[in-house]
């Protein structure tokens, strides 16, 4: 990192199981008065909180700004366990993305990425903060932005190399890119190498695959590719879990009131990997012998997950006790 980043020392890094790489940006969300109110948030940041709340070990890679934002990301995460592998803070400032919803509740973004913190580390910097033996590596959203995603690859490698599982996140911010199509082939060389990967219907409408079927076209997603399971989410119609030999879908949990959906595939993307790492089941290996049952038990624990979130303002994910809760009540 040019702003001095420590390595810290490898018995500290030997425990984390969950490694992650992206934006830690403050989202400046649209009020119904007009004003906007500054929320910590970006999709890596918002998965590692929603992992570590789920009680997964987890480290977040990338540096922290020394402003005021900064010093709120370190107490927000390290308040949630979370190991902030930079040992020293970046002088550039903390990202920022303004949100607008729309009548539905639905985020739209405007990114503000030039000279800022969490992009100040190079891939050398980064892959010496990888523990030695990470049991799953999880990047995406705007670490997959054409200026980011060569750096980003780098480091996942040197994760999958090191024995980790690859999560992906698509989380397409066509907004925060010029070259449409250079961004999505630079998406496309991720999720060619991740072997857990999350997309949205909309994402694959942006990546050109316009089948009738979501479905069908996000099974595309295992041809020629390292993917084990895919993660598809439909908003208010559920998710799809797929698999090479089968798939499994369920609905929104009934009763479920959107207060605003910031951060909802985060923290579906942590509750899935809660509930296979639960499971016993969070390797390559294992994930391609996946049981039907163990596929639904994560799915609906996944969704879960994510409809609690959507029920507070912002991206609040809830606690392991929280989920298990909801899932009692609705069965």
């Amino acid at each position: 990192m040019r702003n001095g980043a420590g390595v810290p020392p490898a018995e500290d890094k030997e425990n984390d199981m969950v490694v992650t790489y992206g934006e830690a940006l403050v989202d400046l969300i649209e009020q119904p008065d007009g004003r906007f109110a500054a929320v910590l948030g970006g999709a890596v940041c918002n998965f590692t909180l929603a992992a570590a709340r789920q009680g997964m070990q987890a480290s977040y890679l990338n540096p922290l700004s020394s402003d005021s934002f900064g010093e709120r990301f370190a107490r927000h995460l390290e308040a949630a366990g979370i190991r902030l592998a930079c040992g020293t803070r970046s002088a550039l400032p903390t990202s920022l993305a303004v949100v607008t919803l729309d009548a539905h509740k639905v985020p739209s973004y405007a990114f503000h990425r030039a000279a800022v913190a969490d992009r100040d580390i190079t891939p050398e910097e980064a892959c010496a903060l990888l523990p030695a033996a990470p049991s799953l590596f999880h990047t995406g959203g705007l670490a997959l932005l054409p200026e980011d995603i060569d750096a980003t690859l780098r480091i996942a490698t040197a994760a999958i190399d090191a024995g980790a599982l690859l999560s992906v996140d698509a989380n397409l911010r066509p907004l925060a890119v010029a070259d449409q199509a250079l961004y999505v082939a630079g998406v496309r060389r991720a999720l060619d190498v991740a072997h857990l990967i999350k997309v949205s219907d909309e994402d694959l409408l942006y990546m050109g695959m316009r089948s009738p079927d979501p479905l069908s076209a996000a099974r595309t997603l295992f041809d020629g590719t390292a993917a084990r399971l895919i993660a598809l989410t439909l908003g208010e119609r559920g998710a799809v879990l797929l698999s090479r030999q089968s798939s499994f879908a369920l609905p929104i949990p009934p009763g479920v009131t959107v207060v605003d959906t910031v951060g909802a595939g985060d923290c579906f993307q942590a509750g899935l990997v809660a509930s296979l790492h639960q499971a016993g089941v969070l390797s390559a290996e294992a994930l391609s012998e996946l049981a039907p049952g163990t596929m639904g038990r994560a799915l609906e624990y996944a969704i879960a997950t994510a409809s609690i979130n959507v029920m507070r303002e912002g991206c609040s994910p809830p606690l392991r006790a929280e989920v298990e809760t909801l899932l009692a009540a609705s069965r």
